[in-house]
Formats: C-alpha cells, sequence, structure tokens
C-alpha cells in the first residue's frame, strides 16, 4: 500500500508517518508539507518521500498522489486564535486545500483520503457530550473552515462515489508538538512552562475542560482507516469522552513533571468554548479493538520526550 500524508511533516502527521511506517502492509509513505506549521527535522531518519508545497499546488499534489491508495489530508493552518487574526488565510489552507485534495484524488483514480476536522465546529451548541448528530455552531473562522471542509468531503462520497472518512479531532496532544509560538496548544505549553520553573499560562480560570487525546491514540485509529479503508460520509469523533478541566490538567502536569507549579492567569480567549467532550459511539463501533491510551500515560511519554529532545523547541514552529 503506498499512502500520501499531507501536513506530514507537522506534529500529527509525523507521528502518523512513524505509525505507519512500522506496518508490513505499508510499501511506501509520500509527505507533503509546505512547512508553515512543520519540520523537516521531525521526519529525520524515516524514509518517506517528501514534496515541500502546498496543498493548493494542482501540480504538486498530482504528482504526489500518483500511484496512492490512500491520502490522509492533514494539512492545515490550526488554531483558533490565528484564524482570529486572519481569516482568509485559514479559509484558503484549510477549506480550499481540502477541495484541491479530493479534486487531485479524484483525477488519480479515487485512493481513499481520511482527512482531519475538529471538534470546534461544535462551537456555541452547549450540550456534552458532543454527538455528531447535533447542530454545529462554529464560532471562529478556524471552526467554519473545518465545518465546511466535512461538508465537501461528504459531497464528493455521494456525487463521485470517493471513499472518505472525516475525523473531529479534540485536543490532541503529544511528543513533537511544538510550545514556543502565539499558538501553541495548552499541553505542550503547561509541560515546557513547567519544566522551566515558569507559571503555566491559563486563559480564563481555568474551569474550562477538554477531551485530551494522546497523539498515539490518534495513529492508531488513522492506521486502522487507512489499512482497513474505512469509509464514513459522515464525521467521526476522535476522542473517547473523557473531561478534563485546564486546572485537573496543571495538576496532572505536576505530578507527571515532579515539579511544583504555578498558574499565571490571563483574559479568555475569543473564539475558545468552555467545554468539549466527545461522544464516542461511533468511533467505537468502527474501531473496536483499539483501546485509548489515557491522559496520566500519555502525559508522561510526553514529559520523557520534552526532557530527551536534544535542541529546545520554543520559538520553534
Amino acid at each position: 500500500m503506498r499512502v500520501v500524508v499531507t501536513g506530514g511533516a507537522g506534529f500529527i502527521g509525523a507521528n502518523l508517518v512513524r505509525a505507519l511506517l512500522e506496518r508490513a502492509e505499508v510499501e511506501h509513505v509520500t509527505v507533503i508539507d509546505d512547512l508553515s506549521t512543520g519540520a523537516r527535522e521531525n521526519l529525520a531518519g524515516l524514509d518517506v518521500s517528501f514534496h515541500e508545497g502546498s496543498v493548493l499546488d494542482r501540480d504538486l499534489l498530482d504528482s504526489a498522489f500518483a500511484g496512492a491508495d490512500a491520502v490522509v489530508h492533514l494539512a492545515a493552518l490550526p488554531s483558533v486564535p490565528r484564524s482570529l487574526a486572519d481569516p482568509v488565510s485559514t479559509h484558503h489552507a484549510n477549506t480550499t486545500g481540502t477541495l484541491q485534495v479530493l479534486e487531485a484524488a479524484r483525477r488519480a483514480g479515487g485512493p481513499h483520503v481520511t482527512a482531519a476536522s475538529s471538534s470546534s465546529v461544535y462551537g456555541a451548541n452547549p450540550e456534552l457530550p458532543k454527538r455528531e448528530s447535533m447542530a454545529a455552531m462554529p464560532t471562529s473562522p478556524y471552526a467554519v473552515s473545518k465545518l465546511t471542509a466535512e461538508a465537501y468531503l461528504g459531497a464528493y462520497h455521494h456525487s463521485f462515489g470517493l471513499p472518505v472518512l472525516p475525523f473531529r479531532f479534540f485536543n490532541v496532544f503529544g511528543p513533537l508538538q511544538a510550545p514556543g509560538h502565539a499558538y501553541a496548544a495548552v499541553v505542550p505549553a503547561f509541560v515546557d512552562a513547567a519544566l522551566a520553573g515558569r507559571p503555566l499560562p491559563v486563559h480564563g480560570d481555568g474551569t474550562q475542560s477538554r477531551d485530551f487525546t494522546y497523539v498515539g491514540t490518534v495513529c492508531r485509529i488513522l492506521t486502522s482507516a487507512v489499512l482497513g479503508r474505512v469509509t464514513s460520509p459522515r464525521p467521526v469523533n476522535l476522542a473517547y469522552g473523557t473531561r478534563t478541566s485546564l486546572l485537573e490538567l496543571a495538576a496532572e502536569v505536576e505530578r507527571c513533571t515532579g515539579r511544583p507549579v504555578t498558574l499565571e492567569h490571563s483574559a479568555p480567549r475569543a473564539g475558545d468554548v468552555p467545554h468539549s467532550q466527545a461522544d464516542s459511539s461511533r468511533l467505537r463501533a468502527l474501531f473496536p479493538d483499539i483501546t485509548a491510551i489515557g491522559l496520566h500515560e500519555g502525559l508522561a511519554r510526553t514529559v520523557d520526550w520534552f526532557r530527551t529532545r536534544h535542541a529546545p523547541l520554543s520559538g520553534s514552529r
């Protein structure tokens, strides 16, 4: 099997590439990444074909997709705050980029397309847990871009018979996730601060809660989806229904690092939702043999990676 990973030099993508290369069924992996948020060093030592460029580049996509059996589309401009600062760039990368990937897949003969969406599409809908059938109420340009991308995936399945599987990711964390930039996710920001002896940055009062998912679990699911050619035009939550507040997360980081932590509160961020928790029924039905790696174990592995990495990531993209 030949697999293309867009955004394959990023945090989730580079972890997925490693997981795919461990499978005997995978003959070759091709990576597309414009390095706007990823890094070549994330793929150091891996036997992949690397195409530096954007998913908006038709010719690059056609070259990379030639002979592919599956595409995992992870390339995106992440972050709600980033989308508030630059909505148009977020739309081009996430929505138009997904459309270009789907068109390239059609031209390539219809490889299976798995794609990353986001729990942010639920937005202002207060109901918990978040079920895929509930109304989406996006509150940021990022969320809108992901919801529109989902709609394109479903439309290409129904209109052109393209086998697709859109996943809604929930607060994925783990090794290779960079802390040192303005749009850093909360787990690497907390771990990096704790190990450096700095206060943990908390936007708001810390009672907001999230369904944290370890990247190893995400990669198990994505690999299983690719190898099994699992298809669903409807989105699937990729999280296991846990709910952890940022205050509880800070306490867990303190336990895993063995360092006493203090918190530095600031104003809540625009576009953030107060609570997020997945209904995992559909995920468990599609992937009954996969067990999630828990928050404590995932954080412990993440802390170990932070401690053993060769170069600090603070300031990296």
